[in-house]
């Protein structure tokens, strides 16, 4: 792929592999230029771009073999600490993303489809059964069956564009203070409680929650508290499932362990047994 791409650029510019899982993204540089490089970006890019949620996008080309390269600006900067995932400017920045409409426009004229609760769990159920997982831990089966009694205050919620992937590795601070929000390949439309809740869960201490909910623009209240359970309840489950079938026994027993703190939150919390 690197040979592809001197190709295309031409031999004034250096070409080096950026690391991460995939293998598909490159550093490019020439002098005092470098740019970014990712093979077959979606077409979400250029939206984020002019929204200002990620760097900007320079370029876009198709090579000969069929794949588009896009070239992003590189920005001098890091990622940010965990314990920098409860600033205001993370709220912030999120908010301003699920209240996009532009956003929400582009991946429908993709083809993105809301994600209903109803669907999810119709879907989590199958894929739970086919792998006996319901019949092996019982509190998959008691994690189910709070998802289902919780259900009717997952529907008929606002539907935005959700990143599904809120980690500090994916949020890039510049030199001159300028946030960003990277890596949207698992984007889709969705109740966006998927993304700060899985926030407020890791990263942000309980008892600051009320705050960091306000500055993001929403009401502490108990049936928030119950959608935000039925996500993380749904996610442990996911996981579990996803681990099971990569043949990784610890990373199961760990969602598990997870998945039994959960389910005692809810018990003692909410309505439900």
């Amino acid at each position: 792929m690197v040979n592809w791409l001197s190709a295309s650029l031409g031999k004034e510019w250096n070409i080096t592999p950026a690391g991460g899982l995939t293998g598909d993204a490159y550093i490019a540089e020439n002098n005092n230029k470098k740019l970014f490089l990712k093979r077959n970006s979606s077409p979400f890019l250029a939206v984020l771009s002019a929204e200002g949620i990620v760097p900007k996008l320079v370029w876009t080309k198709r090579m000969e073999n069929g794949d588009v390269i896009t070239a992003q600006e590189w920005i001098d900067g890091r990622k940010l600490e965990p314990e920098e995932m409860r600033q205001n400017r993370v709220a912030e920045l999120l908010r301003k993303i699920h209240h996009s409409s532009e956003l929400v426009h582009m991946l429908m004229r993709m083809g993105k489809k809301p994600k209903t609760p109803d669907v999810n769990l119709k879907k989590l159920k199958h894929r739970l059964n086919a792998n006996n997982l319901i019949e092996q831990y019982s509190e998959v089966g008691k994690g189910l069956s709070y998802l289902q009694q919780l259900l009717p205050v997952t529907r008929e919620q606002k539907q935005v564009v959700c990143h599904c992937d809120i980690n500090h590795n994916n949020l890039l601070l510049t030199n001159d203070g300028q946030l960003y929000l990277v890596d949207w390949d698992n984007a889709m439309i969705a109740d966006p409680i998927m993304d700060f809740g899985m926030l407020l869960k890791w990263y942000v201490p309980i008892d600051d929650w009320p705050n960091w909910l306000d500055t993001y623009g929403v009401t502490y209240d108990k049936q928030l508290f119950e959608r935000m359970y039925w996500y993380l309840i749904s996610d442990a489950l996911y996981y579990i499932n996803w681990h099971y079938n990569r043949k990784e026994p610890n990373k199961v027993m760990e969602r598990l362990q997870d998945l039994r703190e959960l389910n005692a939150y809810v018990m003692n919390k909410f309505s439900v047994n």
